[in-house]
């Protein structure tokens, strides 16, 4: 049987019904979607290891001699322990394995194996616990793939299915890029970028995969976006006529700044235009602080003033509250009904919320992804703001749009992204950036700090809290996790250093057990809670509340806090671990602070964190310019940042996930492949289908 991508995988040997349900939980239905079914991680065994220089409770490879048959001894409970001795020239060690009688047969004595698997040392004595091994030889591969899996279907098993067809001579992987890019960005052919990704060779041929796949889904993008912009020229659109705007400028109470003038025209431009164009299309992107939401506002008052209804839709509970209320006291005065709508609202309240956006009476809804459901019918929306647009996929916004006849939309986003990047992964969207901070902004004091100064810290965050002030200490994880030895597919690089990247690793902080130490061995006397993106959307507001409300001294957390968090009595920002993070997501999490009258601080903690990191943080001590530190990131560290979500969802236009492009470290290669797409979509209208 000729294999092709479109093949069920249900006709692949030893893929029946059953197995293939399981598949499909991971979303693999076909060839195609098994082979772009990339791994997650890579287990690194080519980064051998001395048996004199292991270490306890690491992850390694470890190329032995074994030295003696196998022995064996039964537990009284039944168990069959076989312990294998074996040596490097450096030192001896004891592979032990359980209940596998096989192993008398398999390790033979005089034979040199790799051996993978986590070190338990006391002292001289070193042992490693049911190791994967192989015979050694110099041709072995550095990188094993772990795939994601699925309940009754492992990573081991993926793999063997995807080995038994990208090692098949007549797999049909056809190429979906033109000749001529292929050439001129130097990429990988299609097959060899697949065949690599799963079965790598080396570091750098991991990298020119990715390179390649990246560019793939980038090129897709870019046409998705173009055609999308082409299909929707001449879409009926709501019409909005000119308004007296006099009472909304009145009620705000505050002076705008130049650029949300500027702004807030290019808006009431598109919405009131009479020239047959499409409808509004349009996103904000600005600093924190800069007044992004003043301009949603405005935009929502001239949609009521013509008798239409707005949507606007948060990525969470807390920033939809947030909105919520700040709306509620300038509509209320301005006449107008403002309904939240969120998953954590009585059944009672969300009818009558329901009722009201039914029968008109709501002017503006606020709310979460509960705005799409099918319960939600609108009399005459006419406007969506999604707000931190980059956390919604295009077919969320979508769903929104089709609730209203022509509706306008305007999406929003607080990271600071460099206008020609913008209109790059925007190229569906006119942009409107806010490069002006409103007068009267407090300046936050920026430091870094390493290791030796948190005594020090410590007792600045007690003496802040000693005046009334509050604290956010925010980590890169949520819990501990024992170190696997697995390299994030993401983490690989032509570069890569498995020594530095495993330091790294081990000595991050976790909110919740770090909350704990906190409040029990550091800050006994005061009041810690802590906040995460796991919590239920009940808890979360709980302990915002609480927080909000001085109830809490310290707050520790995750990026979750990232947006949408105003709290004006929090003067600290500690930032652990600060390496790990962008510099365009420390500049967002200091946001978080500096929002009231007091003086406020920014501390950025690193231990032992290179030289290259320590230049990156020393910028964010001398620059509090948003759009400035984005376009450094940009050079530094490439467009994957302003792609991902915190790392940990990627951003969709339809139903193309970015995954390769998200950890792109190449800005020249987003902008190439946007050209290219350009140049094919002006040649050829149909040129989208070259992406399949």
């Amino acid at each position: 049987m000729t294999v092709a991508l479109d093949t069920d995988i249900k006709r692949l040997s030893g893929v029946g019904s059953a197995v293939g349900a399981r598949l499909q939980k991971l979303g693999i239905t076909t060839v195609g979607s098994l082979l772009y079914h990339f791994p997650r991680a890579y287990e690194f065994r080519g980064n051998i290891k001395t048996v004199a220089s292991a270490e306890d409770g690491e992850t390694a490879s470890f190329v032995l001699t074994v030295t003696a048959p196998p022995t064996y001894a039964k537990t009284r409970s039944g168990l069959m322990i076989f312990k294998v001795p074996a040596g490097d020239g450096t030192g001896v060690c004891t592979v032990t394995f359980f209940n596998q009688a096989y192993i008398k047969n398999t390790l033979i004595a005089g034979v040199s194996y790799r051996f993978y698997g986590k070190v338990s040392r006391h002292g001289k004595h070193v042992e490693l616990h049911s190791p994967v091994y192989e015979p050694y030889s110099e041709t072995l591969l550095p990188l094993y793939p772990v795939y994601p899996a699925t309940e009754g279907f492992s990573s081991v098993r993926i793999n063997k299915l995807v080995s038994a067809i990208i090692d098949r001579a007549d797999t049909v992987i056809p190429e979906n890029l033109p000749a001529e890019v292929i050439e001129a960005e130097r990429l990988m052919s299609r097959t060899e970028a697949i065949r690599t990704i799963h079965h790598p060779s080396s570091l750098e041929a991991i990298a020119d995969a990715k390179r390649r796949l990246a560019f793939e889904e980038l090129f897709g993008f870019a046409l998705n976006a173009r055609r999308q912009r082409k299909t929707e020229d001449g879409l009926p659109r709501a019409p909005f006529h000119k308004c007296d705007c006099s009472a909304f400028k009145n009620a705000v109470g505050f002076e705008f700044t130049n650029a949300q003038k500027r702004v807030m025209n290019e808006i009431y431009a598109d919405l009131t235009s009479e020239d047959g164009r499409a409808p509004m299309r349009r996103m904000v992107s600005g600093d924190v602080g800069s007044g992004k939401t003043v301009c949603a506002q405005f935009a929502a008052y001239v949609a009521a003033e013509n008798g239409y209804q707005t949507a606007l839709m948060a990525p969470t509970e807390i920033l939809a509250r947030q909105h919520y209320e700040d709306c509620k006291k300038l509509f209320s005065a301005l006449g107008k009904t403002v309904c939240l709508l969120v998953s954590d609202i009585p059944a009672k309240k969300k009818n009558e919320v329901f009722e009201c956006l039914a029968s008109g009476e709501c002017d503006l809804v606020i709310g979460t992804h509960a705005l799409i459901t099918d319960k939600v019918n609108f009399k005459n929306l006419g406007l969506v703001v999604c707000d931190e647009q980059h956390r919604f996929g295009v077919g969320q916004r979508e769903a929104l749009l089709k609730k209203g006849e022509g509706s306008h939309m305007l999406v929003m986003s607080a990271t600071p992204i460099p206008r020609t990047l913008a209109l790059v992964l925007f190229g569906d969207l006119d942009v409107s950036v806010i490069d002006e901070m409103p007068p009267g902004r407090r300046t936050v004091r920026t430091a870094y700090r390493d290791e030796e100064s948190r005594d020090k810290i410590y007792d600045f965050i007690k003496a802040q809290v000693k005046e009334g002030r509050q604290a956010y200490i925010v980590c890169p994880g949520i819990e501990e996790t024992e170190d696997d030895g697995l390299i994030p597919l993401e983490a690989l690089s032509a570069d890569f250093s498995p020594d530095s990247y495993n330091k790294q690793v081990k000595k991050r902080k976790a909110a919740v057990n770090y909350a704990e130490t906190l409040s029990t061995e550091v800050f006994p006397d005061l009041r810690v809670g802590y906040l995460h993106g796991k919590m239920k959307g009940v808890q979360k507001s709980a302990v915002m509340k609480a927080f909000e409300r001085g109830e809490l001294d310290i707050l520790v957390s995750t990026t979750v806090i990232e947006v949408g968090i105003n709290v004006p009595n929090a003067s600290v920002m500690l930032v652990e671990d600060a390496d790990c993070f962008g510099l365009s997501q420390l500049h967002q999490l200091r946001g978080r602070v500096g929002r009231g009258k007091y003086a406020s601080y920014c501390i950025l903690m690193a231990n032992d964190p290179g030289q290259n990191a320590v230049s990156r943080l020393k910028i964010m001590e001398r620059e509090n310019n948003g759009y400035k530190i984005a376009e450094f990131d940009l050079k530094q560290r490439g467009p994957g940042d302003f792609i991902r979500d915190n790392g940990e969802k990627i951003r969709q236009h339809g139903a193309l996930k970015l995954r390769m492009a998200g950890a792109l470290d190449d800005a020249q290669l987003l902008y190439r492949a946007f050209e290219w797409a350009e140049k094919y979509t002006s040649e050829d209208g149909n040129a989208a289908r070259i992406f399949n």
